[in-house]
């Protein structure tokens, strides 16, 4: 393909296509292609777990960007198509479809895959990252039916969340002592934990399948207890893998997915690396190297390495965010919650709990929040700008009920 040198970005999620977006509006005004081995047009992932198991009517998946955007803005989609090598002494990639294409700068936005078992495939064990994993498992979820989920973390919750509203029994195995073991404290883990309970979703912590059987089309669990559990249907959500091998192949430094600078340079100054996919230093937490597996991370990401790939070199230093949709509520994280954290309780009325986390400075580093949307999203908001502010707030105020984080300098 003989398009000039080309601002070439292989991976068409939420930060590559942000990336392409922002390319444009920062005034590039050469070729910039978007490559993507899906043959969807770019979609957003966050409803795959929620709104495309139950919605009764449109299952299209919800884009990202329309095509409309992407034409005014004359940016080339090829989708279908894997950037399947990288000849960086010459600033040329070659597709899977046999194509070669010069770049002056390269964005890797690859994202991230399911972890698995090991497991044998069966039609009955599904793992969930794309559009057609989220239909393979809407299929098999039906009232009645027994749908075992190997994982406490948001992906797993929130198909269980979803299984239930649809009156199918949803059954949790969490290997760690509790649910969202790396997200949130142990008292708000209890406080989620009684959520699904009280929706009828069964959750054992401390158990894993040790083996797994087929019978016929259902799956036989053989728990670590040495209990055995039938299922009609096995999500496994135990986490992602970052899509590195390409980069690792091309001699970029790896650790952790694809290693970057604080500016999302890699190893090699003309490729950068954004979203799932890339480990990063943050200035907030210093300098630790943190992959993110994060809408909002992805798509800011993308951002700002288009903006460094065009010259600029400023930190990328966000307040780290995450949110997870379950039943009537929301759980929202700004900022990295540590176990050696002080911690502060904080009650929000009826409408939700609040966690507040102090670094041994004193400084706040991390909040969550569980609970009514309107209450969570207003704490958790103010919280990461005073994150963002290095606050270190008096402990007397901050356990206060009508305390708010809008006060905090």
């Amino acid at each position: 393909m003989n398009v000039g040198r080309a601002m070439l970005i292989a991976g068409a999620g939420e930060a590559g296509t942000a990336a392409a977006l922002t390319l444009r509006q920062e005034g590039w005004a050469g070729p910039v292609l978007l490559v993507s081995d899906e043959t969807l047009w770019p979609y957003q992932r966050p409803p795959l777990s929620k709104s495309t198991l139950i919605e009764s009517d449109d299952l299209a998946p919800k884009p990202i960007v329309s095509k409309e955007q992407l034409a005014d803005a004359n940016i080339t989609a090829l989708s279908g198509r894997a950037v399947c090598s990288i000849d960086r002494k010459v600033h040329r990639v070659r597709l899977s479809s046999g194509e070669t294409v010069a770049y002056d700068r390269l964005l890797l936005a690859a994202g991230a895959r399911p972890r698995t078992l090991g497991w044998p495939a069966h039609p009955r064990i599904k793992t969930l990252r794309t559009h057609a994993d989220a239909l393979g498992i809407r299929e098999n979820i039906r009232r009645g039916a027994v749908v075992a989920v190997v994982g406490g973390g948001f992906i797993g919750l929130e198909v269980a969340a979803s299984a239930a509203s649809l009156g199918a029994s949803a059954i949790v195995l969490e290997a760690g002592p509790q649910i969202l073991m790396r997200a949130v404290p142990g008292n708000m883990a209890t406080i989620i934990r009684r959520e699904h309970e009280a929706a009828g979703v069964r959750i054992e912590t401390g158990v894993r399948p040790a083996a797994v059987r087929t019978v016929g089309n259902d799956v036989h669990l053989v728990l670590s207890n040495k209990r055995t559990l039938a299922a009609n249907l096995v999500v496994i959500g135990i986490g992602a893998t970052p899509n590195s091998d390409l980069a690792a192949q091309a001699g970029l430094r790896i650790d952790n997915g694809i290693a970057v600078d604080e500016t999302l340079a890699t190893s090699d100054p003309d490729i950068f690396a954004a979203g799932d996919c890339c480990s990063f230093p943050h200035a907030l937490y210093a300098g630790r190297r943190l992959r993110l597996e994060a809408w909002r991370n992805a798509r800011r990401q993308g951002t700002h390495a288009a903006a460094n790939m065009l010259g600029a070199t400023e930190a990328y230093c966000d307040v780290p965010w995450f949110w997870s949709d379950q039943y009537d509520k929301t759980l929202q994280v700004a900022g990295i919650c540590n176990p050696e954290d002080r911690i502060i309780q904080r009650c929000l009325g009826e409408s939700a709990q609040a966690s507040v986390h102090l670094d041994s400075e004193g400084r706040l580093v991390a909040a969550c929040a569980f609970g009514r949307l309107d209450a969570v999203a207003k704490e958790i908001r103010f919280a990461e700008k005073a994150i963002a502010k290095r606050v270190k707030p008096d402990i007397a105020l901050i356990s206060q009920p009508d305390f708010s984080f809008r006060l905090l300098r």
